[in-house]
């Protein structure tokens, strides 16, 4: 079993090599503006997982997946040909799941922002629900006093 630090470093590898390719192009007009994001690696170094994000709408993103699917074995050969492993791992394609999550947190925090323009507001305009000031004074010892002369 390799260890973990030769698996980073082997993922970084694939990395650089499958967006090279990717930059001198592959000849299948299904693929569009396709950007790595992450590659992982397994323990065993027979596994690679490559994320990938693709700029465009979903048709776009469904073609660049074909496309990928239909290269994956000349990426392969490419990768076997740039490391230095006695076996060259598998690949697999994942679909990054960034821009959706991106687009969640910007919602999230649009509603946050109108929730706290809202409390503002409303802060703004709020009275006590009692007495303006509810702590009890003592008694001056001056009333008391005159209080007690008038019985």
């Amino acid at each position: 079993m390799a260890d973990s630090g030769r698996a980073l470093k082997m993922a970084d590898r694939i990395k650089v090599i499958v967006a090279k390719r990717l930059e001198r192009g592959i000849k299948d007009p299904r693929l569009g503006f396709v950007t790595i994001t992450d590659v992982r690696v397994t323990g065993d170094l027979q596994h690679a997982s490559i994320f990938y994000t693709v700029y465009g709408t979903d048709e776009e993103r469904a073609d660049s997946a074909a496309a990928l699917a239909s290269a994956t074995g000349m990426l392969r050969s490419e990768v076997g040909r740039n490391i230095t492993a006695r076996l060259t791992p598998s690949l697999e394609f994942i679909q990054d799941a960034i821009p959706e999550n991106a687009k969640q947190i910007e919602d999230l925090l649009a509603e946050a922002r109108l929730r706290d323009s809202e409390v503002e507001s409303l802060a703004k305009s709020a009275q006590y629900a009692g007495d303006p000031d509810p702590y009890v004074k003592p008694h001056d010892e001056i009333e008391d006093d005159e209080e007690d002369e008038d019985d």
